[in-house]
């Protein structure tokens, strides 16, 4: 993809309130099922807001980064913080991997053709359905690896999911959750705060390589479009924070699932 087509579908002219109200919408998803809703705004931003793929993966990394930087105090305060550092093993296993999968991602993606990374993208959107389903309606048990086997599963499964990160222009936590309790068997909580640890470095890692790339220029230009989204998902979230469990996951989540497939359905098919 060369940075003229990237460039080209810069579109800095939205007006505020429906920019806030998607990313608040986008929120409330997210946060009734405990995630950023990162999945669901990246085709949002394609098709409704109409950037082009690599564009809206950009503006989706800047504004989860943005959703993990406030979403991480409150999460830390949920578990104690000594808990978390005990676990810094697992998250120091993951991000062997994670990092580099972010600059390899991220490397990917400003090379590939738009048709091609559209196509990727709904290939994506398919797992994350699939990791949504398994977390949440699955009851996970450990792996029970013994440490020789489960130290490079865990780079390798960081590598993974630091590409998918880096390539969708999300934290990970959909993937980064059930990897930390399968591999290592920690509990749905934990497990939760140390993939925010994880996803925050990674995250940092795959902006500082588009950051490389010309198509980083669409963040100049729509910082005001950002900023607004980025509210809106932040308030959204703490609304649907709020009213987390009051849908049952029966219900939701298979909705959620289909949305995501609808989703990768539109962005397979896209020019």
């Amino acid at each position: 993809m060369t940075t003229d087509q990237n460039l080209a579908s810069l579109r800095p002219t939205h007006s505020a309130l429906p920019v806030f109200g998607a990313g608040a919408a986008i929120g409330v998803l997210g946060g009734m099922i405990g995630l950023g809703g990162a999945e669901f705004r990246l085709p949002l931003l394609i098709g409704v807001f109409g950037f082009a793929a690599l564009s809206a993966v950009i503006l989706n990394k800047a504004m989860s980064l943005v959703v993990v930087l406030v979403a991480l105090p409150s999460r830390l305060m949920a578990v104690p913080a000594a808990d978390v550092a005990a676990r810094w093993p697992v998250a120091a296993n993951l991000l062997a991997g994670s990092l580099l999968g972010a600059w390899a991602g991220a490397s990917w993606a400003v090379r590939m053709r738009s048709t091609t990374l559209y196509k990727v993208l709904a290939g994506l959107m398919v797992l994350m359905a699939a990791a949504l389903v398994l977390t949440h309606t699955a009851t996970l048990g450990t792996l029970e690896l013994p440490l020789s086997a489960q130290i490079p599963a865990g780079v390798v499964a960081g590598f993974g999911i630091g590409v998918v990160a880096a390539i969708m222009g999300v934290a990970g936590g959909e993937l980064l959750i059930p990897t930390i309790v399968l591999l290592f068997g920690e509990d749905i909580k934990t497990a939760g705060s140390l993939s925010l640890l994880v996803s925050l470095p990674t995250m940092l890692v795959a902006f500082a390589r588009y950051s490389r790339d010309g198509s980083f220029a669409v963040l100049g230009a729509n910082l005001r479009f950002t900023a607004t989204m980025a509210a809106g998902s932040i308030a959204g979230a703490v609304l649907g924070g709020l009213l987390l469990g009051v849908f049952p996951d029966i219900v939701l989540i298979p909705l959620l699932a289909v949305t995501l497939l609808i989703s990768a359905v539109k962005l397979a098919r896209h020019d």
